[in-house]
């Protein structure tokens, strides 16, 4: 047998920091480059913070005005979270905006009987904000303790990467719903737009060498531009004149209602709608959504980690994202959004896409969104990008943020059946649980917790709707109890590498990527 036959068979080496990356977490692109990959990174994280409100603000009474309010809020307080983040928190390349997991708790509270006595739709509107303000000041207690008092990183320090693996991957594959059914709304723009991204991103590179990388920086913005002038012409045409008007809002570039509703200049500001209120039942529907964006979100650390080029996070630069994170829910709560905070997952994606992992990029992007925050018909002209066109996007982005979870396979013993077990078994419940909640209501119009107690039914209803929870919940479990004792199970697990990354001051790499700025870390080191 040949050398090069010899080395065929032996396994790809195992890695700490992922090779590839054009541009780590502190190395930067040029500046022009950088305000580029930044507006990307803004345009990318557009379309949670259209989505959200799109489905909450008609629930509270709003219109397109309210709308557009809350998107412009959203973004500034996006902005605002993802510096403080990447200044103070983790450090890491990630954008802190909007979550999915939020709807559930705004949806009770918006539909809640005590705001049917506002004929109003205005008042309906900031009454139903003002108690989602409160919901979210309170409820982001937990995070803020969790993260500043230490137990966060108690709870990360018993992390391994078998268990890590499950909370990673379902973070992306758990959003499924958010992709290809989006895009199918109008495929005739949301599959040019998902055909043309993967040939731009990934083929045409391979075939069309260029001196500078254009093609696989920057296929987010090629595309979205070339299919948003397509659909732009579709409307002009009059293709979508006589189509039903679902299909309308969905195709057209024009029926959004943003650019009609935005103002041209407004600053969102604390306490624009009121004086919160407070209800114990939606307080804590609301910690069940804070407490999932948190799991969610440290998955979400794991993954820009790696895409960063970075060593894995040690458990006390987790514990202290967790604690940033809290007070980014506290600022939203007290500008008035309908969600909490959470790393934005399409963005860990959109750092894979680009091989770009850089912080600068990142706290650019915080800028423009800062930026069309205020401009809100500029910013509503680029917010009113087809859903179908985001929803292409995520197939790609989600599937990369999952990728990552595979990463962490690779330090665990895949030829263990216990292994097999943990894995195999996690990541079936996590999506196999959610879809049973998701489709109980959707057959009874109630969910299968019916308790008597409608609170109680919420949260339940808000956890176990989380694929990414039910999974990180089960393979942490497992992890810990299941052949505890066995003398190969430390191996199998990985738990023999991930310990020179448990503590801070193991590995003196952890001091180059996650060290506080300004010298803070010698007045609040991380142990």
């Amino acid at each position: 047998m040949t050398v090069q036959a010899k080395d065929e068979l032996v396994p790809h080496p195992v890695k700490d920091q992922l090779p590839g990356v054009d541009y780590c977490i502190n190395s930067n692109p040029s500046w022009a480059e950088a305000v580029i990959l930044g507006f990307q990174h803004y345009l990318v994280m557009l379309g949670t913070s259209v989505i959200i409100p799109t489905i909450i603000v008609p629930q509270m009474g709003g219109g397109n005005v309210e709308k557009a309010q809350v998107i412009q809020t959203l973004l500034f307080v996006a902005g605002v979270n993802t510096l403080l983040q990447s200044w103070f928190g983790t450090r890491l390349p990630v954008v802190i905006g909007g979550s999915f997991r939020f709807i559930i708790p705004a949806v009770f509270i918006a539909l809640s009987n005590r705001y049917n006595a506002y004929l109003d739709p205005r008042e309906r509107f900031e009454q139903s904000m003002r108690s989602m303000q409160g919901a979210l000041m309170i409820a982001s207690v937990i995070p803020v303790l969790a993260g500043f008092l230490g137990v966060w990183r108690i709870v990360t320090r018993l992390l391994s990467p078998l268990s890590k693996a499950p909370l990673v991957l379902l973070v992306g594959i758990g959003l499924y719903e958010q992709g290809f059914p989006l895009l199918g709304e109008c495929v005739e723009i949301g599959l040019p737009e998902l055909v043309l991204l993967i040939l731009l991103s990934q083929f045409i590179p391979h075939v069309w060498k260029l001196k500078l990388p254009i093609f696989e920086r920057f296929a987010v913005l090629l595309s979205v531009g070339i299919v948003w002038a397509f659909a732009a012409f579709l409307t002009v045409a009059g293709a979508y004149k006589n189509r039903p008007l679902q299909t309308q809002f969905s195709c057209r570039v024009d029926h959004s209602g943003l650019v009609s509703g935005a103002s041209w200049i407004r600053f969102p500001y604390p306490l624009q709608w009121g004086i919160p209120n407070v209800d114990a039942g939606q307080v804590f529907v609301m910690m069940a959504a804070v407490f999932t964006s948190l799991v969610e979100s440290t998955g979400g650390f794991i993954a820009a980690a790696r895409y960063g080029s970075a060593t894995f996070c040690p458990a006390s630069v987790l514990s202290r994202g967790a604690g940033w994170l809290g007070l980014s829910t506290l600022i939203n709560g007290l500008w008035g959004t309908p969600s909490g905070s959470t790393v934005s997952v399409e963005n860990v994606g959109l750092l894979a896409l680009t091989r770009v992992g850089s912080r600068r990029v990142i706290q650019i992007s915080a800028v423009f969104m800062l930026f069309f925050s205020v401009l809100g018909k500029f910013g509503a002209i680029l917010a009113s990008i087809p859903l179908p066109i985001i929803g292409a996007l995520y197939c790609v982005l989600f599937a990369l943020m999952s990728a990552a979870g595979f990463d962490l396979l690779q330090f665990c013993n895949l030829n263990s059946y216990r292994t097999k077990f943990i894995l195999g078994f996690s990541i079936y419940m996590g999506l196999s649980v959610p879809q049973y909640f998701k489709g109980y209501v959707i057959t009874t119009g109630l969910g299968p917790v019916q308790s008597g107690s409608a609170t109680f039914d919420e949260i339940m209803q808000v956890i176990f709707t989380s694929p990414a929870t039910v999974a990180g919940v089960i393979a942490y479990f497992l992890d810990l109890t299941l052949a505890r004792r066995h003398p190969l199970t430390r191996k199998d697990s990985g738990r023999h590498w991930w310990a020179k990354f448990k503590d801070y001051g193991r590995d003196p790499r952890s001091e180059e990527f996650y060290s506080l700025p300004y010298g803070l870390s010698k007045y609040f080191p991380s142990v």
